[in-house]
């Protein structure tokens, strides 16, 4: 049996370097793809695998990256887009978006469409990282770098409400092309991603209440059940999901006018 090609994000750490870790173990070929040069290069040399340094705080970076897969790899046969974080106050990146939006969201977009010919080639499944937090978002198409207002729970909850309508429209474009997607909530992982926030969740990830969050491995099974299953028959594209099933999600993550809206935006925000 061929291997596949497997391109995870925010793979140096938590559920991300989780899943890299039984993907190899399992003989496929892994792509580390993560921020910190060290974490990444660590985790990459364990594995013996490939990796890439992309900072999705700059999407010029995003863009280095993707044409540096295509150019590697003509087959990519699941995308885990799965780097983001929660963040502290509001901060401007260096393309002038709100910086959880444009980490959450706006990089794995950018990503995403800009491999759209190798993945549509390769019959591939786009898998979204989102979160249960999609529920404390309430999406302004109109303000999607919450200049009217900004809270570090909101920003953190429009960023993950975005992944999921990403996924729904995703699927509703490129499905006809052979494109499968899924978005899923990991649950309460006792990882990093909230360290350099000023949300009372930074102090639950750091505080005795850690030892009752999941561990990565465990973390990392809805994006293994995913990835090894068939859209179709084990999960359905353009869903979202948690615990290997179906989940409730915000109610305007069913909004299939302000999914459409939201691909259009983004185009728009994340053009050169």
């Amino acid at each position: 049996m061929t291997a596949r090609t497997i391109v995870i994000t925010g793979a140096s750490d938590g559920i991300g370097a989780s899943a890299a870790r039984t993907f190899a173990k399992a003989g496929e070929r892994v792509v580390v793809v993560g921020r910190s040069p060290e974490k990444t290069r660590a985790v990459a040399k364990e594995i013996d695998a490939d990796y890439f340094i992309s900072d999705f705080a700059d999407l010029s970076q995003v863009r280095t990256l993707a044409t540096a897969l295509k150019e590697k790899y003509p087959r990519i046969d699941v995308l885990a887009n799965n780097a983001g974080g929660i963040m502290g106050k509001r901060e401007l990146t260096v393309d002038g978006h709100e910086k959880t939006f444009q980490v959450n969201h706006l990089a794995p977009f950018l990503l995403t469409t800009e491999l759209m010919d190798v993945l549509a080639a390769s019959q591939a499944s786009v898998i979204n990282t989102s979160s249960a937090a999609n529920g404390f978002g309430k999406l302004d198409i109109n303000d999607l770098d919450a200049t009217g207002g900004h809270s570090t729970n909101r920003a953190y909850g429009n960023a993950k409400l975005a992944n999921i309508l990403f996924t729904s429209e995703l699927h509703h474009r490129y499905n006809s092309a052979g494109i499968t997607t899924a978005a899923f909530h990991p649950g309460g992982v006792a990882t990093n991603f909230a360290a350099t926030s000023t949300s009372a969740m930074r102090f639950i990830y750091k505080s005795v209440l850690n030892r009752f969050l999941l561990t990565p491995e465990e973390g990392a099974d809805t994006l293994l059940w995913l990835a090894n299953g068939q859209a179709g028959t084990d999960w359905i594209s353009g869903a979202y999901y948690a615990k290997r099933a179906l989940a409730k999600a915000s109610s305007q993550a069913y909004d299939a006018g302000l999914a459409r809206e939201l691909w259009d935006r983004s185009e728009e925000m994340v053009s050169a």
